[in-house]
């Protein structure tokens, strides 16, 4: 399958005349539609909503357009929630996950009203003692230990993960909490990530529902919602099939009338925390070649490096590569192609096919609507770049603006750095 850009080259020469290279530019229309289809497929469910997680891609432009269609808010720290409270999203509209939590982030949580979702049993008491009293509706994150196996394979390993319950802790807590006088609860959970398979969230769902029915069960608890986090994935190489969303609402509904209805428990409402499913495929860095080099390898540097994209550089994460332009040309000239951090691994591909690359032109990179911009940090240096949003109409909105030296040193106002640089 050919993975095609939402930004062609005549559209970038004309943004780059405002705005130069490197950016990370968001298409409205796929969001948009997105959005729209997670709501239909999980439309059976009454109380269904979609917490959008912050930390993939904390911008209020693009968590205003989610919150249009009823989505709320998945945050980790207290900025996140600083920013969702910013942006008019507030009370049980936030989803607050997060963990070895300070103080303040859980203060301020209850001062808006968040879901608070407990990672350790502990933090009950860590809670109560901060607040006084605890909230009425409280969540708690489930680990069930060993490995998560679907058919095909091991997908992730949650008995060495930090977060979570063990499955006796939640029993033991859920007691703990009707005591202290919590009248609604919920359960989440998040055991393997970017899993790009349909079968994921029923699976997931299942072992959510049969612990559900036990819970209140054996301890009376009012279970309201189910969270299942994020996890679903994105397919990030052209051979990859992408997720059908309708595939999956549809195989959570059927384990939903399975376990939860003959038990009574038809009434709980379904949550979601997806950030790369709503956003990766939605966003590019756009960068341009700026050098060649003929070594021991074929290189192209870009005026982009890791601190615009550091999934390549920190996980060895593949993202494809479109020379805007050439979409027709045959990839017949193999590159690593490189930005400009003083680290080997700043590469953005290596021994990639790409058509025949001259200096200028322009390199869209994909997938990068999510855990892109948001990753960005400031090694040697480097200055992070602008968002864009490519809206409808096809006009273009500056969401963050780049940053300038003068945001670097910002934070040194124990030194009279801008007398010295001329600021």
């Amino acid at each position: 399958m050919n993975k095609l850009p939402f930004v062609t080259r005549e559209k970038v020469e004309e943004i780059v005349k405002t705005y130069p290279t490197p950016f990370h530019i968001y298409d409205e229309k796929g969001i948009r539609e997105n959005a729209k289809a997670v709501q239909e497929a999980f439309a059976w469910n009454k109380g269904f909503k979609e917490y959008f997680a912050v930390k993939a891609t904390p911008n209020p432009f693009l968590m205003s357009i989610l919150h249009e269609y009823g989505f709320g808010c998945d945050c980790s720290s207290l900025t996140e929630l600083m920013l969702s409270n910013a942006a008019g999203i507030r009370g049980e509209d936030i989803m607050f996950s997060s963990n070895d939590t300070p103080v303040e982030d859980y203060e301020y949580a209850a001062k808006i009203g968040a879901i608070i979702n407990l990672d350790d049993i502990t933090h009950i008491d860590y809670l109560e003692n901060i607040l006084g009293k605890l909230p009425e509706v409280m969540s708690c994150r489930f680990n069930p230990g060993g490995v998560f196996k679907m058919s095909n394979g091991i997908m992730d390993n949650p008995g060495d993960s930090k977060y979570g319950f063990t499955t006796e802790q939640m029993f033991e807590g859920f007691r703990i909490l009707k005591q202290k006088g919590v009248k609604r609860f919920g359960i989440h959970a998040f055991l393997a990530s970017n899993t790009v398979t349909n079968e994921y969230y029923p699976q997931l769902a299942k072992q959510l529902f049969e612990l559900a029915v036990q819970l209140e069960k054996e301890t009376g608890a009012d279970i309201a919602f189910i969270n299942l986090s994020g996890g679903v994935g994105v397919a990030y190489t052209p051979e990859q099939e992408p997720n059908d969303i309708k595939a999956i609402g549809e195989g959570v509904r059927k384990v939903y009338e399975e376990v939860l209805v003959p038990a009574g428990m038809g009434d709980v409402a379904i949550y979601a925390e997806m950030g790369r499913f709503m956003m990766a495929p939605y966003g590019a860095l756009i960068t341009k070649a700026i050098h060649e080099k003929h070594t021991y390898k074929e290189y192209i540097g870009v005026d982009a490096c890791a601190v615009n994209l550091m999934r390549p550089a920190m996980y060895g994460a593949y993202h494809h590569i479109t020379v805007l332009g050439k979409e027709n040309e045959p990839c017949d000239h193999k590159y690593d192609v490189t930005g400009s951090l003083c680290e080997n691994n700043d590469k953005f591909a290596i021994d990639r096919m790409l058509p025949k690359v001259d200096i200028g032109d322009y390199l869209a990179i994909h997938d990068t609507g999510a855990h892109g911009h948001s990753m960005g940090y400031n090694y040697n240096g480097k200055l992070r770049s602008a968002e864009l949003l490519l809206q409808e109409d096809g006009s273009v909105k500056l969401i963050r603006r780049a940053e300038t030296p003068k945001d670097y040193f910002a934070t040194l106002d124990c030194f009279d750095v801008y007398e010295k640089m001329g600021f």
